[in-house]
């Protein structure tokens, strides 16, 4: 048996516990705490980037496509 120490609401000891060997004998899966770290870390952006579009940037440039042959209307 492992023993783990506790506190009470104050800060003063409190004691100890005896915790069973079975809460420390698991096998832990690398893949599924990967994929569960990545979740996590992707909630926590904020996700409000952006870019503009060519319409909503202000002044001209190069032509974006010729006048004629491009079968546009």
């Amino acid at each position: 048996m492992l023993k783990a120490r506790y506190y009470q609401t104050d800060g003063a000891k409190g004691g100890e516990q005896d915790l069973p060997e079975w809460l420390f004998d698991g096998v832990v899966n690398e893949d599924v705490l990967h994929q569960v770290i990545k979740a996590y870390l992707s909630n926590q952006r904020q996700g409000t980037a952006s870019a503009k579009s060519r319409g909503q940037v202000r002044g001209g440039g190069a032509k974006p496509w010729k006048q004629k042959g491009t079968g546009r209307a």
